[in-house]
């Protein structure tokens, strides 16, 4: 593979929290045919230009101690406490939730009535769920982490946190890096299956979701040191490209003697040869025949195939680099040469079956079967996706596989899933690893309620949407006069990171299951709910910062965190649970938990900014600090939704 190097020049104050320069990779291409006649086709990876980075996850850029989640440091002790408390009882684990109304704590330990559900009755000293909250309390292992314990209701245990603590463990964050507030996750590797569009056709809106959800979830467990296998298993393989082959040496006969043929847009290239494929028998027989020959090995149709392949590629590239994502492409054609090993297993253990010419797995509760050999004996979708899932756990090693697709196709995994488990590949408990689990998510609707078209009733090209988001942004910005402040080439920069920003944002802020209307003026307003919101809060805490005169980096050293003020003390507070909401968004596959917290914080600095002098205050070494943390914990937000932070508006 051939590489290069992009390096970006960033503005100091502008854009990227400063990463290194983004190493991005351009391999060549070069699928080869087995001696068996069926293609194999190497992996290919797409990587977005901003914001790569192509370190080892599991590699951490320093040694330091990786704490985890706030609640699992309270959930250790209280299950310490349970131990010894109640010795005799091995099944139970703590239950602690962050307390819905915090006068009466910070967090919540829920064990007490279950607990006395289970020895109740049964000769025990208890009287009720409170004396076994107390005993619960009482058993506590001596922390600096809790100030006090208190019973209400029937045996909840309220906690408060102690102030000193939190403090304590915001300045280390800042001097240690957030990294070390990355949640421990139960798994060491996963693949991630997303974006997937369909060779020969234009990436559209409804490409939008799978790719964006899919890199937060990516992000996410990458940050929580998971080796994730971003995997783009694009559309390259099947009947269709009989049918495009035959119709690139109509158009273009000689192509073969000179450069790439001028294919144009490869929706009304693919239009074109489909309608003829439907209108001309003669055609057709041609573009059948090609199958054959494409699947047998020969060279000159491979090499149409490769063709068209790599004129889709650049127009995908497109789209990553405005995005600012990286895939791996391992597409149906990588696993086409596994297919009739993994039949042939599915087939020793007695779940394939014929039905009606076909080879399928009956699937219990469902009214029609899996097929996995077509009538013709072609492979199909079922061959194709069993084979992956096998390869991945088997070659790939993965303990969780994650397919983020729409909604529409929740039925087709939960069959090939089922189909795994018949198999054996996957646990029966879909909470045991290694284990599968499909990520839907909705439509994209237009402000009419109905799917998101243009005008022309034709799909809108994804490259065209981010297009659009950027100039509006951009005018929105000359409007306010940040020509006469600022140099063309951090203008244009502020325009994407804000306007690929707002379209990210407002994909992300909603249940993925939901369908959400598009609508930019929403999307680029600088108020509620909006990326453009947020990013203008991050670039006033920074303001704030610059304004104070003081080199943050050595009161990071030399001042300490103090929370006298309640709004400093809860602006703390939400910040240490910055681990546990990512864990929540992770076990859940729910990116918007990230967004919704990212948004809380905003809110909380806000309260605290309005009640708490900063510059010039006594207290002002401690707040600029408490001003970074906040900053800090934005930005790792930022970072998990893909959206590149800025520092100054």
């Amino acid at each position: 593979m051939n590489s290069f190097a992009i390096s970006l020049k960033i503005p100091p104050l502008l854009s990227l929290s400063p990463p290194p320069s983004a190493q991005l990779l351009n391999p060549s291409f070069s699928p080869f045919f087995l001696h068996t006649r069926i293609l194999r086709a190497t992996s290919r990876r797409f990587f977005g230009a901003v914001g790569v980075s192509l370190r080892t996850i599991s590699t951490m850029e320093n040694d330091k101690e990786i704490i985890g989640s706030q609640k699992q440091q309270i959930a250790n002790l209280f299950e310490e406490s349970l131990r010894a408390a109640f010795p005799d009882i091995t099944d139970v684990q703590p239950l602690v939730a962050i307390c819905n109304d915090p006068k009466h704590g910070d967090y919540q330990c829920n064990n007490a009535m279950s607990l006395w559900n289970k020895i109740k009755g049964k000769g025990t000293q208890f009287k009720g769920p409170q004396p076994v909250g107390k005993a619960i309390i009482e058993n506590l292992p001596a922390s600096e982490m809790i100030e006090n314990c208190s019973i209400a209701g029937p045996g909840f245990v309220n906690i408060v946190l102690a102030r000193q603590w939190i403090a304590k463990s915001l300045q280390k964050m800042l001097i240690d890096g957030i990294e070390t507030w990355a949640p421990k996750l139960p798994v060491k590797r996963t693949v991630v299956d997303f974006s997937s569009p369909n060779i020969a056709k234009e990436m559209h809106v409804g490409h939008l979701r799978s790719t964006i959800i899919g890199d937060t979830l990516a992000r996410m467990l990458e940050f929580s040191n998971v080796d994730v296998l971003r995997r783009n298993h694009v559309g390259d393989w099947g009947t269709q490209f009989g049918m495009l082959i035959e119709f690139l040496y109509e158009k273009f006969p000689n192509w073969e003697a000179g450069s790439a043929p001028a294919i144009g847009d490869l929706e009304v290239f693919y239009k074109a040869s489909k309608q003829r494929f439907d209108n001309d028998a003669e055609f057709k027989e041609r573009a059948q025949k090609a199958v054959v020959s494409l699947q047998g090995g020969d060279e000159k149709y491979r090499m149409a195939w490769a063709q068209i392949c790599e004129i889709s590629r650049k127009e995908f590239q497109k789209v990553y680099e405005r995005l600012g994502v990286h895939l791996e492409e391992k597409g149906e054609s990588f696993y086409n040469p596994y297919i009739p090993k993994a039949l042939e297993m599915l087939n020793e253990k007695g779940l394939i079956e014929e039905s009606e010419g076909a080879r399928v797995i009956f699937i219990e509760g469902k009214k029609i079967p899996l097929i996995v050999v077509k009538r013709d004996g072609g492979f199909n979708y079922a061959s194709t996706d069993l084979t992956a899932l096998w390869y991945r756990l088997n070659e790939e090693k993965a303990d969780w596989m994650i397919y983020v697709t729409d909604v529409g196709q929740r039925e087709h995994f939960e069959m090939v899933f089922s189909a795994a488990k018949r198999a054996g590949w996957l646990p029966p408990n879909e909470n045991d690893y290694p284990k599968a689990s499909h990520v839907g998510f909705g439509l994209v609707l237009g402000e009419d309620g109905k799917r998101f078209r243009t005008r022309s009733t034709e799909v809108v090209k994804l490259v065209d949407l981010l297009d659009d988001a950027k100039k509006r942004c951009k005018a929105a910005l000359e409007e306010r006069g940040k020509t006469k402040d600022w140099t063309a080439e951090e203008l244009e920069q502020t325009a994407e990171a804000v306007g690929y920003g707002a379209v990210k944002y407002a994909d992300l802020k909603n249940n993925r299951l939901t369908n959400y209307t598009f609508n930019f003026d929403q999307m680029l307003s600088d108020k509620g709910n909006t990326a453009v919101y947020l990013l203008y809060a991050h670039a006033r805490i920074c303001s704030i910062i610059r304004k104070s005169g003081k080199d943050i980096e050595e009161l990071k050293k030399s001042a300490a965190i103090d929370l006298a003020h309640p709004d400093e003390r809860m602006l703390g507070l939400h910040l240490l649970q910055f681990a546990e909401i990512v864990e929540d968004a992770c076990t859940n596959l729910s990116p918007h938990l990230v967004c919704e917290y990212l948004y809380n914080i905003s809110e909380d600095f806000t309260k605290f900014y309005t009640n708490c002098q900063v510059v010039g205050s006594a207290e002002e070494t401690s707040r600029l600090l408490l001003c970074e943390a906040t900053a800090v914990v934005m930005r790792k937000c930022f970072h998990l939704l893909g959206i590149t932070p800025v520092y100054k508006i």
